[in-house]
């Protein structure tokens, strides 16, 4: 039996076990099995595969991004660069990270802009975030990172309100952080909703909702919105070609 499986915290509603339980009952594979693994520390992962030598591949979701880098033997050169690792494939019991998020964003982002290319702000400074920032340097988009707090590189949430002016010159705006996700819908980052104009483009990480209220906000001002269900098949169908590779 082939085993892959995903980590993460929660793990209430999980895209990867539905996406390959259904993949393996579509393409007729009989032979493997996608399991959960809810886990609060990233170090439990090395646990896990101690526990069971049969697991080949690894999804890993918030909050682990970052934190497993330190649980893996490898790393492939971009994923190195980029910082993060989604996904990690275990061969001769040596661990390997990968960053299929970042394949997944970039290869659904280019299609929908079309020949824009609009500057950017990156909101959040998490895992996926960094796999963001890596495809929008490959693209050439300029772009600004936002968070809660100030730092080095990065702008602030009131930096958008105080100024204006960053609103009217990025009209690219990512999502990266879990605000909106389902149950708790009504979450929203702490943007200038009113700056929102028909020129926006809002692309949202969250996939559930389908509609989220950062995207339903650009788009009542006339802008475009996409959520991040396109990225997750592109990333999910990333990995399993590493696994098979």
């Amino acid at each position: 039996m082939r085993k892959f499986g995903l980590i993460g915290h929660p793990l209430t509603h999980s895209f990867s076990k539905k996406y390959f339980t259904e993949k393996f009952e579509k393409e007729g594979i009989e032979d493997c099995e996608y399991e959960l693994y809810d886990i609060p520390n990233a170090f439990e992962l090395d646990e896990i595969l101690n526990d069971d030598p049969e697991i080949e591949g690894i999804n890993v979701t918030i909050p682990h991004k970052e934190d497993v880098i330190a649980w893996v033997d490898d790393l492939e050169e971009a994923c190195e660069e980029i910082g993060a690792v989604n996904c990690i494939h275990i061969k001769d019991g040596i661990r390997t990270g990968y960053n299929t998020d970042y394949i997944g964003f970039k290869n659904s982002l280019s299609p929908w802009l079309g020949s824009v290319k609009p500057k950017a702000l990156i909101l959040g400074t998490g895992g996926a975030s960094k796999a963001v920032k890596q495809a929008l340097n490959d693209l050439e988009i300029d772009f600004l990172n936002v968070s809660r707090t100030e730092d080095e590189g990065q702008i602030t949430y009131e930096d958008l309100d105080s100024d204006p002016e960053i609103m009217k010159t990025h009209h690219l705006i990512v999502n990266t952080t879990p605000l909106g996700t389902f149950p708790k819908i009504d979450g929203i980052p702490a943007i200038p909703l009113e700056q929102l104009t028909s020129y926006h483009f809002v692309y949202d990480l969250v996939y559930n909702p389908p509609v989220t209220a950062l995207m339903q906000a650009c788009l009542d001002k006339g802008g475009k919105a996409k959520n991040g269900h396109e990225m997750l098949i592109l990333q999910a169908e990333a990995a399993w070609e590493i696994w098979n590779s």
